[in-house]
Order: structure tokens, then C-alpha cells, then sequence
């Protein structure tokens, strides 16, 4: 099942996809330019070893198309909603995870929501109720991400509307040897998504002795 990645040539993006193909996923990452695509598509299969899913660069448009049933959604947030807009028609019958952050673009570490409440939310909204959008991976370092030879040190919580992509969306992102969680309704990413800028803090202060935390979900020890 080809999955595909909008803004495959942002951090998270070339991360995710080198993750998913790692784990024998096959990957379309689009982008504005597709020959940017094509180019760090080649630039990530060259990093893998044999075994890994084939990555692939195009369009946005395109790889839209060539995705199977799952789009992921991977842009900076000033560029959110115009990519879904040009995207929609192409949507149908498929599935958005969006893993976007409404970051202020005057400080990461605050968040700006919109008026929907959450990036997750407004990506419904204009999306319309036939097409289900699930928010998940909010609060996973790119670093991380794009470090092969670390583990991904965190859970992921998954919100949205439809509880069969719910489910559906958790079954994609457990390939990457992560626990996911069902966290509820769409409205549940103004909770999710607002956790990365604090993380960011976290993160970047001077007096925590790590980088790049993410979130755990702990048990209660007996």
C-alpha cells in the first residue's frame, strides 16, 4: 500500500519516509517542485539498505494520485490549508493524516490555533465530512525522526472524527515500532497539537540536560 507524503522534502517529511519505507512501506513524497522530489526521493533510497520500500518523488498532485488509501500531510501550517484546497478533488476515497502544528510564526513555542481549533480540525472543515482527516505524529522530533540509528522515543496519539481511520491510521504509524493511542475526537488536537511548542521549550532550555524529548504514556507501576 503506497502511502503518500505532502511536503516529502521537509524534515519530518524525508524522516517519515525513510521510517515507513525502512519498515517495507512504499512512499510518494510530493512537493511543489517534483523534480525537488524526484531528487531526495533518490537522495533516501541511497540511505537505505536493501530491503526497504521504494520512495519515490513527484508532484503534490501526483503523488496524491499514487497514494493507495492514506495521505499524509506534512507542510509548514502557512501553507496548510492552500495545499488542501488545490488537493481536495484528488482526496476521495482516501484518508488525511495530518501531522501539522498551527506553530506561531513569531515563536515555535507557542501555538497559534485557528479558529476551527486545531490544524486537524480546519483540515475537516475544508475538507468536508466525506473525507476523514486524522490527526497523528504531532509531537515527534524530525531529528528523531531522521536519526535511523535511534529508536523513535515516543507514543503517538491519534485523534479524528472516524474511528475506523482512527484505527486504520494507528495500524500505518504502529510500523514504525511506536505505541500508539486512541485519543479521541477530532476537537482531542487542540490538546495533542498544542503539547509540541511545549516540547520545543522543553527541549531547547538550558536547563533540562536532552534534546529532541517526546512524550511517553506511562502505566501506574504495582
Amino acid at each position: 500500500m503506497t502511502v503518500a507524503i505532502i511536503g516529502g522534502t521537509g524534515p519530518q517529511g524525508r524522516g517519515l519516509a525513510l521510517r515507513f519505507a525502512r519498515a517495507g512501506v512504499p512512499i510518494a513524497i510530493g512537493s511543489r517542485d517534483g523534480a525537488r522530489a524526484a531528487e531526495v526521493a533518490a537522495e533516501l533510497t541511497g540511505m537505505l539498505g536493501e530491503g526497504a520500500a521504494p520512495i519515490s518523488g513527484h508532484s503534490n498532485e501526483e503523488a496524491t494520485q499514487a497514494a493507495e488509501e492514506m495521505v499524509i500531510l506534512s507542510v509548514p501550517y502557512a501553507g496548510h490549508n492552500a495545499t488542501l484546497e488545490a488537493l481536495k478533488p484528488l482526496l476521495a476515497s482516501k484518508t488525511l493524516i495530518d501531522i501539522v502544528v498551527p506553530l506561531s510564526p513569531d515563536d515555535p513555542k507557542v501555538v497559534s490555533m485557528p479558529p476551527e481549533g486545531s490544524a486537524t480540525e480546519a483540515a475537516q472543515a475544508l475538507l468536508g465530512p466525506d473525507i476523514p482527516v486524522v490527526g497523528a505524529l504531532h509531537n515527534v522530533s524530525a531529528h528523531t525522526l531522521n536519526s535511523l540509528d535511534w529508536d523513535i522515543n515516543c507514543d503517538v496519539l491519534v485523534c479524528g472524527n472516524s474511528l475506523d481511520a482512527r484505527k486504520q491510521v494507528m495500524a500505518l504509524v504502529s510500523k514504525l515500532g511506536v505505541t500508539c493511542f486512541n485519543a479521541g475526537a477530532a476537537n482531542s488536537a487542540r490538546c495533542v497539537e498544542a503539547i509540541t511548542p511545549i516540547l520545543i521549550r522543553i527541549n531547547i532550555s538550558k536547563q533540562v540536560p536532552f534534546t529532541h524529548a517526546g512524550i511517553k504514556i506511562w502505566p501506574p507501576e504495582r
